[in-house]
């Protein structure tokens, strides 16, 4: 394939798709060793904790890579929590909108640091949480707090939108009972630089100040576009060290998406080629069962050696293998007609892709493969069968 300086994961730009099943995501552990390095440069200038959002990318092949650069996972419940100990190691935050009882016990024995979305729900669980803090003393508990100042447009990925159901809103804050709290919590990016999170700070400083004083710890949560080219990264490094210097309290942040940007593939062959009004495509792949992040945000994923547009001599429209009618990656162009049997590439699709992948209309999930864009060395980590899609059912 032609080098394609559009696309983030640029060590791709030579790599032969017919060299890995398909579909496949695939990703390159030089790439992602990268920006884990970035990540642990940041940890050392700014004496931050960096957490790996599991939400965002759990491939818990590269544990030992994640485990060596930064100090530990971040968790949205019970069952990332428990591969976060089993697999990562280090800190093992869980920050839940909510927590069953059922659950509850199980979280306190695998997490260091537990995070309520809301008062009523540490007021329900504090005792069961004591208690567990008696035989462990390590373990620490928070607040998610919600700053009620929005940075993000798209109100689907927005917690601080009105009406939002995640953090306690920081005006009741005013006069709350915290005792048994070490730690406040927010999180309110997604995708974002510098500036949107200095912002958000000052207001929460601002409004909290007093109480940060008395805490022990702060988190930034996600949404930090860390490893980024254009990101501010030496400002972020000033910024934590006076709030570590201010409130002397540990800060952490939580990023996803920065840990795997530019790293991974999709690779997809075409099955079939037709015509309604225009050349249509249909993959082996699907936008609603695979990457779900295009049809939600919306955005149009590149593919390698394409245009998104009609730029090319050969116009297409992407479509996926399930019945919805919406199931399409988009229009496309390309220098050479496609044909059945042919491989493509979306590009930047190892973070939100494989931990938000279904099986609806029995869509085979792609495999996971390694590849070393030093050594070309290649590794199918995983393949999917008939039976993971029976489990899930009854």
């Amino acid at each position: 394939m032609a080098p394609d300086n559009g696309m983030r994961s640029q060590t791709f730009v030579n790599f032969d798709p017919r060299r890995v099943p398909s579909p496949c995501f695939v990703v390159d552990e030089v790439a992602l060793n990268n920006n884990l390095q970035l990540l642990a440069g940041l940890q050392r200038e700014s004496r931050a904790r960096i957490l790996l959002a599991l939400k965002a990318f759990s491939m818990f092949h590269f544990a030992p890579q994640v485990s060596a650069a930064l100090s530990g996972i971040s968790a949205s419940g019970l069952w990332e929590t428990r591969l976060g100990r089993e697999e990562f190691g280090g800190e093992v935050h869980c920050c839940s909108p909510a927590y069953s009882a059922d659950e509850f016990d199980a979280v306190t024995g695998l997490a260091d640091h537990i995070v309520f979305n809301s008062l009523a729900q540490w007021q329900r669980f504090k005792k069961q949480f004591t208690e567990a803090q008696s035989a462990r003393p390590e373990l620490k508990a928070g607040l998610r707090i919600n700053p009620g100042h929005s940075e993000v447009t798209t109100p689907l990925y927005d917690p601080s939108a009105p009406g939002s159901r995640l953090g306690l809103p920081i005006a009741e804050l005013d006069g709350a009972n915290l005792e048994g709290l070490s730690g406040l919590h927010f999180h309110t990016l997604c995708e974002q630089g510098y500036g949107p999170l200095d912002r958000t700070l000052a207001i929460v400083e601002a409004s909290c100040g007093d109480i940060l004083q008395d805490m022990a710890w702060l988190n930034l949560g996600g949404g930090h576009h860390l490893t980024a080219n254009d990101y501010d990264r030496a400002a972020l490094a000033r910024r934590l060290q006076n709030l570590r210097e201010t409130y002397a309290l540990q800060v952490y942040l939580e990023p996803g998406e920065a840990i795997a940007i530019g790293t991974g593939v999709l690779v997809s062959e075409v099955l079939d080629v037709t015509h309604n009004e225009r050349d249509i495509a249909i993959l082996d792949t699907s936008a609603t069962c695979h990457m779900p992040d295009t049809l939600e945000m919306p955005y149009q994923a590149d593919v390698f050696g394409a245009s998104p547009n009609d730029s090319r001599p050969h116009a297409y429209r992407l479509g996926g293998q399930s019945c919805l009618a919406g199931d399409v990656m988009g229009d496309y162009s390309f220098d050479q007609p496609l044909s059945i049997g042919d491989r493509l590439m979306f590009d930047d699709m190892a973070h939100y892709t494989m931990v938000k992948t279904t099986t609806f209309n029995g869509v085979r999930l792609p495999a996971l493969a390694v590849w070393n864009s030093s050594t070309d060395e290649l590794k199918i980590v995983r393949e999917f069968g008939y039976e993971d899609f029976r489990r899930r059912l009854s």
